[in-house]
């Protein structure tokens, strides 16, 4: 057993100083209060409980910040769209591999411990399955071993470009299966994460774009349990074209049509109106929320104030990973509101501190749409811990996570399942994973 003392923790009941974690491999054996740390413990200024990332493209990473110049005509998702699949036309199974693992551990050194990882690009260059099916599979699994995050993984069922079942165009060649081979797909990636450490298999219908309604009902079939995440509503031109096709928007459709619960995490779901709004929250599905990325490609703002006032539940996710970092997409998830309904701390709550607030839904939510514990600071919880570096100016407890959220506050340290794999800020493996990705996009650059 090893032990983390701490100057103070995050704990269920709130903040506590000189509190003590006792670790037994991979979990939180107890936890001490009040004490004074052994000679052998590790030592940290502030814990608190690992984040969950609901939904990530690990594989995009390639692309953060090679996306912003203007285009010969308007641009918006759909022309970003385009510029990725010219990444998707070249990228290996080592490619995906060396990538990933550099958004891995960027997301560990930001405070995320486990990872929803959206998975969809399955198929060689040329469109035909791998020899295995699951093989870039093995390739994110493989990257999760590296950087040694949690990983939740979502293979992603992809057949369409359109609504109504429209044929698939060429740069989605890489992506499509049917329900046949998406089952064996789905049965290769079981065998990708089985030796990963508390690993998740769920499953992602991309959107309703690309599942028809009977490949959804064959999808519930193929993974009866387990997470179900789908892009929805992210674009207005999607909820036009859901409605020419089915008389109904996006959420609405899905709600009507399938057993959303709280398996289901509806990803973005930027354009709802207020009756999409309360069936989400009867249906309990989880709302994952990506600020950065969202605000990267003009998808517009969720009304989150409205939503969790009525008792529903959020996560938060990096997406397509142009700038990993916890604390920046929980502040934009906050300013776009403030900037949207003109006021501020709008997401506390009646909660004291905003940060706070923040940290516990997307800590909360995003278990939940993982399938994963939800990250606590107590006995037999998953010994996934942040901490963050102490404040020079002396702010501690919620003042501490205002600060980090809102202000100059960094993660110093952290432990996943027990071991600490973030030394002063930097991943122990950083140097190694960074030199071989910074190798494998130079590669595609030139190519």
């Amino acid at each position: 057993m090893g032990a983390i003392w701490c100057e103070a923790a995050l704990l269920p009941d709130g903040w506590a100083p000189a509190v003590r974690l006792v670790l037994d491999g991979a979990l939180i054996a107890s936890v001490e209060r009040a004490c004074s740390p052994h000679p052998t413990d590790a030592r940290c200024a502030a814990a608190l409980p690992g984040i969950p990332n609901v939904h990530s493209h690990a594989f995009q990473r390639a692309m953060a910040g090679r996306a912003e110049a203007p285009g010969p005509s308007r641009d918006d998702f759909w022309s970003w769209r385009d510029a990725m699949y010219g990444l998707v036309d070249v990228v290996t199974p080592e490619d995906v591999a060396a990538i990933a693992a550099m958004a891995f551990v960027e997301m560990i050194e930001a405070g995320f411990t486990r990872v929803g990882e959206f998975h969809y690009l399955h198929h060689d260059r040329d469109g035909r399955p791998y020899d295995e099916p699951a093989t870039m599979a093995h390739a994110i699994a493989a990257a999760a071993m590296e950087a040694g995050i949690g990983l939740t993984l979502l293979p992603v069922f992809y057949a369409h470009s359109s609504f109504g079942g429209a044929p698939p165009t060429p740069m989605q060649r890489r992506f499509i299966n049917d329900s046949d081979t998406f089952a064996r797909l789905h049965e290769g990636s079981a065998t990708a994460i089985e030796r990963l450490d508390g690993a998740v298999l769920g499953i992602a219908p991309h959107s309703l774009r690309a599942v028809m309604p009977e490949e959804l009902t064959d999808l519930l079939l193929i993974a009866p349990q387990g997470p179900v995440h789908i892009h929805i509503a992210e674009q207005i031109a999607e909820v036009d074209a859901c409605r020419a096709w089915s008389g109904s928007r996006p959420v609405e459709w899905l709600l009507d049509s399938a057993p959303v619960d709280d398996r289901w995490c509806l990803v973005h779901a930027t354009h709802v109106d207020a009756t999409e709004l309360a069936g989400m929250i009867k249906a309990r599905a989880i709302v994952g929320l990506c600020p950065m990325t969202e605000a990267n490609l003009g998808d517009g703002i969720f009304p989150v104030a409205t939503f969790v006032e009525g008792g529903g539940v959020i996560g938060i996710g990096s997406d397509s990973n142009v700038r990993i970092d916890v604390a920046e997409e929980l502040r934009l998830l906050e300013y776009g509101q403030r900037l949207s309904l003109r006021r501020r701390n709008i997401l506390a709550h009646g909660i004291a501190s905003t940060g706070r607030a923040l940290l516990d839904r997307a800590s909360a939510g995003g278990a939940l749409a993982l399938g994963a514990s939800e990250p606590a600071l107590s006995a037999g919880a998953p010994a996934d811990i942040v901490a963050l570096a102490p404040d020079r100016e002396g702010a501690a407890g919620d003042e501490l996570l205002d600060r980090w959220i809102f202000a100059r506050g960094s993660v110093d340290a952290v432990w996943r399942a027990g071991r600490q794999i973030v030394q002063g800020g930097r991943h122990i493996n950083r140097d190694a994973v960074a030199e071989r990705f910074h190798r494998t996009v130079g590669r595609i650059r030139a190519a």
